[in-house]
């Protein structure tokens, strides 16, 4: 499976560029999956509910199903971080894998920067980091540095990096 990141600081447009990217990806028959990191002691379930009734008793694990979606929340009881790599583990095989945060992880990530929003480059401290994504020009940058707002153009690159073979999908190409 291909992992390809999409990472930048807080308010750069990651999750634009990953939303974006997806119609652009399916549209040429890659099967694409995300996977997002929050910092935030998160819930998907609400207070109340049967499902969250079952993770307060202490179920490890508690899956939702319907006819349209399931999910599959695993409590994290002894507070240590579930590893990237135990994540893309129990992902389903798809021909790509946009993760989106997790900076500090080893995987090869396209950067997303925006020179107004006033944070530093990662890319020059992180080797990882194979392209910029950007609003504005950035001469000190050695490595590709790709429009932000050509989505096709930003595809491409993955599509190319990836080696993956796309094909005609309702008449998109």
């Amino acid at each position: 499976m291909n992992v390809i990141g999409v990472t930048g600081w807080s308010g750069s447009g990651k999750t634009t560029l990953v939303v974006n990217l997806l119609p652009e990806l399916i549209g040429r028959g890659v099967s694409v999956s995300t996977m997002k990191h929050t910092h935030h002691n998160f819930e998907i379930d609400r207070p109340g509910k049967d499902s969250y009734r079952h993770r307060e008793a202490g179920a490890n694990e508690v899956l939702l199903g319907s006819a349209r979606r399931w999910a599959l929340l695993h409590e994290v009881r002894d507070g240590s971080e579930t590893t990237i790599e135990e994540l893309i583990e129990r992902m389903t095989p798809v021909d790509l894998l946009l993760i989106e945060g997790f900076k500090s992880e080893n995987h090869v990530k396209i950067e997303v920067h925006r020179p107004s929003v006033g944070s530093p480059l990662l890319c020059h401290d992180d080797p990882t980091i194979v392209a910029v994504a950007s609003d504005q020009s950035l001469p000190d940058v050695s490595l590709p540095v790709l429009d932000l707002n050509d989505v096709v153009g930003i595809a491409d690159f993955i599509v190319d990096l990836c080696g993956i073979e796309t094909k005609v999908v309702n008449g998109a190409a």
